[in-house]
């Protein structure tokens, strides 16, 4: 079950923070940093429709992703599914679709995240570890 891909615009903040609150709620609270006003901080931060896409699966909107062009690589800031989403293959399809595009790729996931190992089954080499948060970066050709 492969999803399409749809434009996000401006008025689907809500929707959106909702997904993220969802996929986020288990790991932050994991470790004890579950504050929803936090989540809405900060996706308003890095709120930009240009570089994000709805995950359509059935005509259901089950998740989004944010990929930012910086100078020679990418910097994927969001990949969220809907939790019933989860492991059935749509964030590998997602990262193909990214990884595609032939630049290299850097991220960070929450410590205690399972999306850790999904980024490290996924070619992603840990570049840096933070308070709460871990680095990681994807080259071409690795």
């Amino acid at each position: 079950m492969l999803p399409t891909l749809a434009p996000v615009a401006d008025a689907d903040f809500e929707a959106m923070l909702s997904v993220r609150i969802e996929a986020l709620r288990e790991s932050l609270e994991r470790l004890g940093r579950f504050n929803p006003d936090v989540a809405r901080a900060r996706l308003k931060s890095q709120f930009r429709p240009e570089w994000m896409r709805h995950l359509v699966v059935d005509g259901e909107r089950v998740g989004y992703f944010t990929v930012e062009p910086r100078g020679g690589e990418l910097r994927l800031h969001h990949l969220y599914l809907k939790p019933a989403m989860q492991g059935q293959g749509i964030g590998a399809w997602v990262l193909e679709q990214i990884k595609a595009r032939g630049l290299p790729i850097t991220l960070a996931a929450l410590r205690e995240s399972r999306a850790n190992d999904f980024y490290l089954r996924h070619g992603f080499k840990v570049v840096e570890e933070q308070a709460f948060d871990i680095e990681y970066r994807w080259e071409v050709g690795a």
